[in-house]
């Protein structure tokens, strides 16, 4: 489970209540931060059903607080600082099935640098970023899965290795959006994170995807194999396991 996501949607969802949302709405129409008696006023609420709904709002790191006298006094006297609310930094971003534009977006800026650098083509750059890009997020979830966490049941008779590496990639592919179906022959891919730009550009963008899903295989040192498989209503990309038996 991509816990990030999860923690997304319950922050979207939290504006699902009405009051909650338009003090959201309130807070961030503002560029300087504001008060709870500043909202509840706006709002025409009681100032402690402002202050629940702004805490929760807080809590899920939609808006930040600060503290100020608005006064302008300092000094003994002056009184305590008001408590404000401002928008978080926090970028939140959902969408089903899940795309992830946002990483198509890193990994082709910096393939222009790359390319403005280095003499590769835009597009030899894009595909060695993605490779890197996979390869360490597979090697992240690698270090933090347990040994012995094995996903593949054809990998029962076969080496713990071999079925730790399946697992870490699943559980991968699952959190990078390509809902992963294991099947006989391997993994297919049954959505494509970078959807619309695959539509428009397939040949760039299902070459990084390649090359993304291929740097996940090197990132676990696994003996599958990332392959170019356009199939209606999935990724361009597919797992195979090659020359390998089940029970590999």
């Amino acid at each position: 489970m991509d816990t990030s996501r999860d923690a997304a949607v319950q922050a979207v969802a939290v504006l699902e209540e009405p009051t909650r949302r338009r003090l959201y709405e309130y807070v961030v129409a503002h560029a300087e931060p504001v008060s709870r008696d500043d909202a509840a006023s706006a709002l025409g609420i009681p100032r402690t059903t402002a202050a629940f709904h702004l805490d929760r709002l807080t809590d899920e790191g939609l808006l930040e607080t600060c503290y100020e006298r608005r006064t302008g006094r300092t000094g003994p006297g002056a009184g305590r600082p008001a408590k404000l609310y401002h928008r978080s930094d926090r970028e939140i971003e959902i969408s089903l099935p899940e795309r992830q534009y946002a990483v198509a977006g890193r990994l082709l800026a910096a393939a222009i640098q790359d390319a403005e650098t280095t003499g590769l083509s835009p597009r030899e750059a894009a595909n060695r970023r993605a490779h890197t890009y996979g390869e360490a997020l597979a090697r992240a979830a690698a270090a933090a899965t347990p040994t012995g966490d094995t996903a593949d049941p054809d990998d029962a008779a076969g080496s713990a290795g071999v079925g730790d590496r399946w697992g870490v990639l699943v559980r991968v592919l699952e959190g990078s959006g390509f809902e992963p179906r294991v099947e006989e022959d391997g993994i297919a891919l049954a959505n494509c994170p970078f959807r619309r730009l695959a539509k428009e550009h397939p040949a760039l963008v299902c070459g990084m995807n390649l090359h993304l899903v291929a740097g996940l295989l090197t990132g676990l040192d696994s003996p599958l194999q990332a392959e170019l498989a356009p199939t209606p209503g999935h990724c361009c990309v597919r797992i195979s396991r090659g020359g390998l038996r089940s029970d590999d």
